[in-house]
């Protein structure tokens, strides 16, 4: 027998010993003397001609990895922000030596550094904004602040960026009136004689927009301070961030932040937090240029992702597109943002220069739109790993879910949505489609899809603690039951798509996404020091966030 053969019946014998035990109990992981088999090569810019020793040793705790061939260890080695290895203290500890830090996590959890895309408005975007699903759905008029505010103009953006009310004064100011015609892909609500609202839905805030004075280069540097610190007060320590970008508003503002706040930042040794950037797609070469002449990695902090375009508004707008009318409107299909030719047209562009598409779609009918572009542009210029995205994937026909697993589309969803819409989902589009279409998580999984998860932040709050219990327990605020319980996942599922699978939907799962020897040692300290009462309610806080391995908060 060779020496090959040998190495690989052993391979074998290990694995069928390791599929037979419960993988996702940690006890069976951490009894195990994993010294005699858990090694994999460290990176060569990791390397140096001294011996490895470690920084940092990490260890009496229940580290969960996300990574299938190891998913826990009690103790972890760290160099150079970079996991040397994992598995029981006593093999660690040969990696310690003078000069390096012992962290006892007197049994608590660990998890990876939680990665959040940020699907609309941006990382660095703060204000006020209202919900008209609070005060039970009812549209605003331009007359309900008009007596408080007869002088000045205002504008008040809905919480999801796809609506917006103005004031008399703002409409006058901007021009719009009942000879104003709607945009393409907008619309302009109107009284039963044809006078402007003050509501203008999607393309239609256009109209208003640049009448607005932007933010400060000092107020947008500070808001990237605030935004980085409560993230990783969250757990938070890398953003997939889509930029100040929605409908109506200029594609400019995406590149003024990356130019004005992230390289300024970067320069500044500011960064605390990784991001991964998307730029609209409209400006699909000027992304290509900026690659070709800086790489993707401009830093460990600062990675450029790719483009990103929207197919229809939202559900809370009713403008999100579907196959059939809104219950409470029942002309209105929602709007299609993007003509389709425009579409399919930017994404084959887009993705034969190599960069990665990603489209907002929330109704059923954009969803089909998106998948119907991706699989032709797919047939079109062949197979490859592209790993198309649709951002919030939230209402799908049947049959849809099972084209994300066949096409290979990444589904981003945000869980947290789900507890406010699970009341004005039933109220817009009836009980039988809200129950057969809503936030199908484990039929995506089901499907093979990957399934990463966000916050859409600041739409809703950036904690992905929260959006993985809702994940697990789908019951809304005044609910006693799970909605849809059938779509209910394991804590695992949870986490796994908020860890590996939203690294694999960005290409950043050779850097990050598990805690792997090689990957950045971007991890956090949790309240719980039960693993068993983590799986049964998923109920924890964040005591610890360290990146690259160092504290980063508190």
């Amino acid at each position: 027998m060779n020496l090959y053969t040998l190495i690989s019946t052993s391979v074998v014998v290990v694995l069928a010993i390791f599929f037979s035990l419960p993988l996702l109990n940690p006890t069976y992981w951490l009894s195990l003397n994993l010294k005699s088999w858990w090694w994999i090569p460290i990176p060569s810019s990791s390397l140096s001609s001294s011996p490895l020793i470690a920084d940092l040793v990490v260890r009496n705790g229940v580290i969960y990895t996300s990574d299938e061939s190891l998913p826990f260890a009690d103790s972890m080695a760290i160099r150079n922000g970079r996991i040397l290895r994992l598995g029981n203290f006593s093999f660690v500890q040969e990696l310690a030596g003078d000069g390096t830090e012992e962290l006892d996590l007197g049994g608590k959890v660990v998890v990876l550094g939680l990665l959040i895309p940020i699907c609309k408005r941006g990382f660095l975007d703060f204000g006020w904004w209202m919900n008209n699903d609070l005060w039970g759905g009812e549209l605003p008029l331009a007359s309900w602040i008009d007596d408080i505010t007869p002088y000045n103009p205002v504008w008040l953006n809905r919480m999801d960026g796809h609506m917006g009310l103005a004031n008399s004064v703002a409409l006058k100011l901007s021009g719009i009136s009942n000879l104003t015609k709607d945009p393409e892909g907008g619309t302009i609500v109107r009284t039963v004689d044809g006078e402007p609202t003050g509501l203008l839905i999607d393309s239609a805030m256009k109209l208003l927009l640049p009448y607005i004075p932007e933010d400060t280069v000092n107020e947008r540097r500070e808001a990237l301070v605030r935004a980085t610190n409560h993230a990783l007060m969250r757990g938070v320590t890398t953003v997939v961030d889509f930029g100040r970008y929605y409908p109506g508003v200029s594609a400019e503002l995406s590149w003024e932040d990356f130019s004005d706040v992230y390289q300024w930042a970067d320069a500044s040794e500011k960064m605390m937090i990784r991001v991964c950037l998307f730029f609209p797609m409209e400006t699909w070469l000027r992304l290509l240029d900026l690659i070709e002449k800086m790489g993707r990695a401009i830093s460990q902090w600062i990675y450029l992702g790719g483009v990103k375009a929207f197919a229809d508004g939202s559900l809370g707008s009713n403008s999100a597109l579907f196959h059939e009318p809104y219950v409470d409107e029942p002309h209105n299909y929602g709007l299609q943002v993007t003509e389709s030719e425009i579409l399919y047209n930017m994404t084959m562009a887009s993705e034969k220069s190599g960069l990665q598409v990603a489209i907002h779609a929330i109704g059923d009918r954009a969803n089909d739109l998106i998948l119907d572009i991706y699989e032709s542009v797919v047939s079109t210029n062949g197979m490859r790993d592209r790993r198309f995205r649709i951002e919030h994937a939230q209402h799908l026909a049947p049959g849809a879910a099972a084209r994300f697993g066949r096409q290979g589309i990444v589904a981003s969803v945000q869980p947290l949505h789900l507890l406010g819409d699970a009341d004005s989902a039933t109220k817009k589009l009836g009980m039988d489609r809200a129950q057969k279409e809503s936030y199908l998580f484990r039929s995506l999984l089901a499907s093979n899809a990957l399934l990463a998860f966000g916050s859409d932040w600041p739409v809703v709050d950036i904690n992905p603690l929260g959006g993985i219990k809702t994940a697990m327990k789908r019951i809304p605020p005044g609910w006693d039951d799970a909605w849809i319980p059938s779509e209910c996942l394991t804590l695992n599922d949870a986490l796994k798509a908020h860890t590996i699978s939203a690294a694999r939907a960005c290409f950043l799962d050779n850097d990050l996404g598990s805690l792997s020897p090689g990957k950045l040692a971007d991890f956090v300290i949790l309240s719980t020091d039960s693993w068993d009462d983590f799986v049964a309610e998923g109920s924890a806080s964040v005591e610890a966030t360290y990146v690259s391995g160092e504290r980063a908060y508190p």
